[in-house]
């Protein structure tokens, strides 16, 4: 038992970041990976080293991420079902049918600083739903290529495919990826100071409620959905009334900035009627240097505690247990 865990445990959060790219869903992700160490397990003492411990648990994981995905639907953001919405008063109709992309911490795929702005470039989730666009086993292909650097030999070996048809996979699932995939050029890293700064100005409108910060934060091209309904909107003014109409009133709303998908992002708790700070769901901000250019919102209070958070306001929960 400890050989395996020596051996295996230093991939378990790389193993967690390539499954989330395939099934676009922490949860899914978690589950395979487990799944993956189940197999691992069981097969260790037959492995024998016929290729490198990586390899042959990424041969694991990919071939599990391909049956979970020959059983489900792609997950989407709600731009990939449709245009955007003109009408700011629209209130968003819950769409619960729909197989969501989910937001993933930062924290669950890896703590090493060398590999920390790849993983983020990968795990954007402009990116992650463009994935979804391509078919399962292209998907894996261009995942294990060209994300991974894996040899095509390899990645043949994987899928138990030809080299010819790793080839043709590929090309195949660069140009599909070309099409659908936004350009991450402009995109600012969520360490650098333009982002924290844009960070701080949304937080700040919505626990002021003040939606000037938010004019000031968002691109005139910017983007707002919410995931959980098929209601989005394109252009700051389409966002700037509609989220005008939920900032409230100042002490409505308390922010926490987080790390996810290797963006900026912020945990929401919003006050109910009883004046209890309660867990709304998260934001993430695509930001560029002349602003946010997209903001995606989870209203899942759940999605909260995977980032380590509670699902009332500490403070607001401090203020119950004491009665003052």
């Amino acid at each position: 038992m400890s050989d395996f865990i020596r051996d295996t445990e230093p991939f378990r959060r790389e193993l967690l970041a390539h499954c989330y790219r395939m099934l676009g869903s922490a949860h899914d992700a978690e589950d395979v990976v487990q799944e993956t160490y189940l197999r691992a397990w069981r097969g260790y003492r037959e492995f024998e080293n016929r290729s490198s411990v990586r390899t042959w648990l990424y041969r694991i994981a990919t071939n599990a991420c391909l049956t979970a995905l020959a059983h489900g639907s792609r997950r989407v953001l709600p731009s990939g079902l449709g245009g955007p919405t003109d009408d700011p008063d629209t209130e968003p109709v819950p769409a619960p049918d729909v197989p969501w992309l989910q937001a993933i911490p930062d924290a669950w795929v890896t703590d090493d600083p060398a590999a920390v702005v790849t993983s983020r470039e990968s795990l954007r989730l402009a990116l992650v739903a463009s994935l979804q666009h391509l078919p399962a086993q292209p998907r894996a292909v261009l995942l294990l290529r060209d994300v991974l650097a894996f040899p095509a030999a390899d990645v043949a070996a994987m899928l138990d495919i030809s080299l010819g048809a790793v080839k043709s996979a590929l090309q195949r699932a660069r140009a599909r990826l070309r099409d659908v995939a936004p350009s991450a050029d402009e995109v600012v890293e969520p360490t650098e100071p333009r982002a924290r700064e844009l960070l701080e100005k949304y937080m700040a409108a919505f626990e002021n409620a003040d939606p000037t910060l938010l004019e000031e934060a968002l691109r005139h091209d910017a983007a707002l959905e919410m995931v959980g309904s098929r209601t989005w909107f394109s252009g700051r003014a389409s966002c700037l009334p509609f989220l005008a109409g939920v900032v409230g009133v100042q002490g409505d709303w308390q922010m926490i900035a987080i790390a996810a998908n290797g963006q900026s992002a912020a945990a929401a708790y919003r006050r109910d009627e009883d004046g209890v700070l309660r867990a709304f769901g998260i934001a993430t901000l695509e930001v560029t240097a002349s602003g946010i250019a997209r903001i995606v919102v989870f209203g899942d209070p759940g999605l909260v505690t995977l980032f380590g958070l509670p699902l009332i306001s500490d403070a607001r929960a401090a203020i119950l247990r004491t009665g003052s």
